[in-house]
């Protein structure tokens, strides 16, 4: 299992377990990544106290999520099948299909793919015929139990295990389910990294005119974070938003305006587009089998 091998840094208290009574029916993640690493840490910090089991190849990182998250651990991806009651694929894209062919004949029918790309009627062909699945897209910031994941269900996935499925990820954050049509538009837009990179513009264009490094990013922080939770939280529209910040003849008008100008909105489309021609390329490339 090809996996990330980065996990979240922060360690919690053994206050509660996961890992449940042995031989307990299970939340099996098959894969220790980032983004087991993520909702382990989130799941944590809501108090989820239902049983969750993880399999890796890697014993150096399950022993470290076992420590952080009070977690189930096994490299046995047989013991891990026979525990689960909702299997978790959590591996990278390019190893999801030689992982469903030696998961064989799991005790449960459900599964959900956190895989990028990789669509249902993939996941039907290379698993076991009696698994039913759904996909999710769940962001890293789950870790804070900020998240925000997009699922869609296969149809014969059974209602209560929708409700289940859903409730997991509401625990970390806000869930969208969307057409699975859309699941590379969505994939494209909602990374953390658009916040990241704008922050590094906004807080840099502020260092060149003067301010401080620290300042500079405080200053852009507040900008985009506490913008965004303005409209969050309000019941403002954002157009309306934009017109009662960005006064006219104003500072904040001005600025906006030479962006712009300058071809800011066409930036972010044409960003937005290459990412859509890369996942649906390397979509393409895994569906073939490459």
């Amino acid at each position: 299992m090809k996996v990330d091998h980065m996990t979240a840094a922060r360690t919690f208290p053994r206050k509660r377990s996961l890992d449940g009574a042995p031989g307990k029916k299970a939340v099996v993640f098959l894969g220790g990544g980032r983004i087991t690493g993520a909702l382990l840490a989130g799941l944590r910090l809501a108090g989820y106290d239902k049983p969750i089991m993880v399999c890796d190849r890697n014993p150096g990182k399950l022993q470290q999520l076992r420590r952080r998250y009070s977690v189930a651990v096994d490299p046995s991806l047989p013991r891990a099948r026979e525990r689960a009651r909702l299997l978790v694929i959590a591996v990278r894209p390019d190893s999801v299909r030689e992982l469903l062919g030696q998961i064989g004949e799991a005790h449960t029918t459900r599964a959900v793919s956190l895989a990028a790309g990789i669509p249902l009627s993939k996941l039907r062909q290379w698993a076991p015929s009696h698994l039913l699945w759904a996909r999710a897209m769940p962001s890293p910031l789950a870790r804070f139990g900020r998240g925000l994941t997009a699922i869609t269900f296969d149809r014969n996935f059974p209602s209560e295990a929708r409700r289940e499925v859903r409730s997991l990820f509401a625990k970390v954050g806000q869930v969208l389910e969307i057409p699975e049509s859309k699941f590379d538009a969505f994939t494209v837009t909602y990374s953390s990294s658009h916040g990241y990179h704008a922050l590094a513009a906004l807080a840099g264009a502020g260092e060149e005119l003067g301010l401080d490094r620290r300042t500079a990013l405080t200053a852009a922080a507040h900008a985009l974070a506490d913008g965004i939770l303005a409209w969050r939280e309000s019941k403002i529209t954002l157009d309306d938003l934009l017109r009662e910040a960005a006064t006219p003849g104003g500072i904040a008008a001005a600025a906006l305006a030479n962006m712009d100008k300058s071809g800011y909105n066409k930036i972010v489309h044409r960003g937005l587009r290459a990412g859509m021609l890369r996942a649906q390329r390397g979509s393409k490339a895994r569906q073939r089998g490459k």
